[in-house]
């Protein structure tokens, strides 16, 4: 129960850090302010996933890997691939079953499908080195923080209980 707990901060964390990420790259970018998601609350699934898995990886035990640096660019480089993989097969299930493309790197070169491309699987690259060397040491903590205090557990389920709300609300939206 604790490490489900940890994980669902994990994913919370990543799904509202990632919305704000989002949120200021567009307004960059189209110079206005956009609701960067699928959902109208201010939450990122996709980015929820990623932190998620850039947790779970980078929590794996690589000891057998002699060398720290061949150890750490393992570890990066099966972040960028899973996360640009998540990525990949979020874009896919929104075209194919929704009929909605929620973002478009047609004009990028070496684009698959304008779904996933060689610059962005780079950036997720990077994201996922910042993330192993800064942020994963704070991240773990918390999450084994608040595995052990249960109090805030409660919090966690009224986090997913709107969560769950809005994603219903979304879809029905799109259909």
């Amino acid at each position: 129960m604790n490490y489900f707990v940890g994980i669902s901060l994990v994913f919370i964390v990543g799904c509202s850090l990632g919305w704000l990420l989002e949120l200021f790259f567009r307004r960059i970018v189209h110079k206005k302010w956009i609701n960067p998601g699928f959902l109208v609350g201010p939450c990122l699934p996709l980015y929820g996933t990623g932190l998620t898995f850039l947790y779970l990886v980078s929590s794996i035990n690589l000891s057998f890997i002699s060398s720290e640096i061949v150890r750490a660019i393992v570890v990066i480089l099966l972040l960028g691939v899973l996360m640009t993989l998540v990525e990949y097969i979020t874009g896919l299930v929104f075209i194919k079953k929704m009929k909605v493309k929620l973002w478009d790197y047609s004009s990028r070169p070496g684009n698959i499908q304008g779904i996933i491309c060689p610059l962005f699987s780079f950036f997720w690259g990077v994201i996922g080195a910042l993330y192993y060397f800064l942020l994963h040491p704070f991240i773990a903590q918390a999450a084994l923080w608040i595995g052990e205090h249960p109090l805030f557990s409660y919090f966690i389920g009224m986090y997913f209980g709107v969560f769950i709300v809005d994603i219903c609300y979304s879809f029905h939206v799109v259909s």
